[in-house]
């Protein structure tokens, strides 16, 4: 379309500085003045955004990225599962053992080669999680309508270990994953199984708590240390609290989880109510635990249960 702007090749007066015929120091006064810190616009200033009184902004730029963009890819329902980083699969985890056996043969009487090969062998009798992990992505990624379907979606926390494994299942059967990465301050990488589109950083472990609970239809736990503990109890909590409408929350091992966490005691010491042990479901195994969140939902008619079971139209940009 022509432009038929009488004004478009005039030039105004403020399109050019000072000129030097006019004031010779004109020139690098401008200059001192466009290079200070409060010329720039508010958001490209990372001084400016960065103080303590734009904190509000920045938790709601924390928000909202993760937020607009899978609203965007019409993700509705999520898996979470956490576990440790520290998990290895098998291949990994007995290259490691087999150094520290070597290790120990060359100085059988150094306590500490002891200690580290008794901590590769447990390691390695743990390396069965990353398996079932992996195998628990595959069971989600084919839920829904198929791989494609992006209503019933993994979200671990995107690094390595068993949220590794569990994204690596997805990955496995052409699903889509998406991972809450935090940034830290040492250096870290995303797992590889990510979907590019759907892995997010945030700086803020708050924001990144609510986007595991916004869509969450199943919280699935595996063996892991303080940061799954601190992801699971305060899952607990809120639903215990009813800050949360009720989910299937199961812990998979029941070695590890009846070993670490007496939850009996709990109860049995009035800490807890004796139902607040109905909250979560204790399970062996990746099989068992998709099938007590299938059962759970269908129980119950959810909306998760309509979309994975008959294949309801998604009610594009809500929460349930």
């Amino acid at each position: 379309m022509k432009n038929n702007n009488p004004l478009k090749n005039v030039r105004l007066p403020w399109e050019e500085p000072k000129p030097r015929s006019e004031d010779p120091k004109a020139e690098k006064l401008v200059q001192k003045i466009m290079q200070s810190p409060t010329y720039r616009l508010a958001e490209e200033d990372p001084d400016f955004l960065k103080q303590d009184v734009t904190r509000g902004v920045r938790l709601e730029l924390d928000y909202l990225k993760a937020q607009l963009t899978m609203e965007e890819h019409n993700v509705q329902h999520t898996i979470v599962v956490f576990g440790s980083a520290r998990i290895r699969e098998r291949k990994t985890a007995l290259e490691k053992f087999q150094a520290a056996e070597d290790a120990v043969k060359r100085d059988p009487d150094n306590m500490q080669l002891l200690a580290q090969l008794r901590q590769a062998e447990r390691m390695l009798e743990m390396s069965s999680y990353y398996d079932d992990a992996r195998h628990f992505g595959r069971l989600v990624g084919n839920a829904g309508t198929g791989p494609q379907d992006n209503r019933v979606t993994l979200m671990t926390g995107g690094g390595p270990g068993i949220m590794e494994a569990a994204s690596r299942g997805a990955y496995d059967v052409g699903a889509k994953c998406i991972g809450l990465n935090i940034q830290l301050p040492h250096e870290q990488y995303p797992n590889p199984y990510l979907s590019p589109e759907l892995c997010f950083q945030f700086h803020y472990f708050a924001i990144r708590k609510l986007h595991f609970m916004m869509r969450a239809q199943a919280l699935v736990a595996y063996p892991g240390g303080y940061g799954t503990f601190d992801e699971l109890f305060e899952v607990l909590t809120l639903i215990q609290t009813r800050k949360n409408p009720a989910i299937p929350v199961v812990l998979v091992g029941r070695r590890y989880w009846e070993r670490v966490v007496d939850f009996e005691v709990l109860a049995e010491e009035g800490m807890i109510a004796p139902e607040d042990l109905k909250i979560f479901k204790i399970v062996e195994n990746a099989e068992e635990a998709w099938k007590h969140i299938l059962s759970w939902h269908t129980k119950r008619k959810t909306h998760f249960y309509r979309v994975y079971a008959e294949g309801e139209q998604p009610k594009r940009g809500k929460v349930h």
